[in-house]
């Protein structure tokens, strides 16, 4: 079976090592990429879905990426335990009419002992903005070592 280090149990480091994997994966935006983290039988809850296994993740990203345009993401560590870690996120798009939006959550998510993400559950709310709202202004893709986190943006 693959393994996806850091490995539960973790500790504060590793932990806030796995946040950090997880937001530049998301911030690919590439569905095929980021779904290899999630066990085969991953249960979500995001939003009103509730995707299960990682070929309805995989259609329920490619369904995502292709509404929330110029997506770019930060995600924080919040608290964790044994293979357990609890985060909080905002990320900012726009969809095909230009409207901008920053969507902010919390996910709960548990691990196996290989460093897979069994459960992942998600709860956002989006707020319009206006395009001299947003924060996050980094090429698409990483943001960069130097760009300010969730905490240091005030959000």
């Amino acid at each position: 079976m693959d393994t996806k280090p850091p490995l539960p149990p973790f500790s504060a480091e590793t932990a806030a090592q796995k946040v950090r994997m997880a937001e530049d994966a998301w911030n690919s935006r590439d569905p095929a990429r980021v779904v290899q983290v999630y066990t085969e039988d991953t249960r979500w809850r995001n939003r009103a879905e509730f995707p299960v296994g990682r070929a309805q993740v995989q259609q329920f990203l490619e369904r995502k990426w292709a509404r929330e345009l110029d997506y770019r993401l930060i995600k924080e560590l919040w608290a964790f335990d044994g293979k357990r870690i609890a985060v909080r996120f905002a990320y900012e798009w726009h969809d095909d009419a230009l409207r901008w939006f920053r969507s902010y959550g919390n996910e709960n998510w548990e691990f196996n002992p290989q460093g897979l993400m069994q459960r992942r559950f998600a709860s956002i709310n989006d707020l319009s903005i206006t395009p001299g709202e947003r924060k996050f202004h980094w090429p698409l893709g990483r943001r960069p070592d130097d760009h300010p986190g969730l905490s240091e943006l005030d959000l």
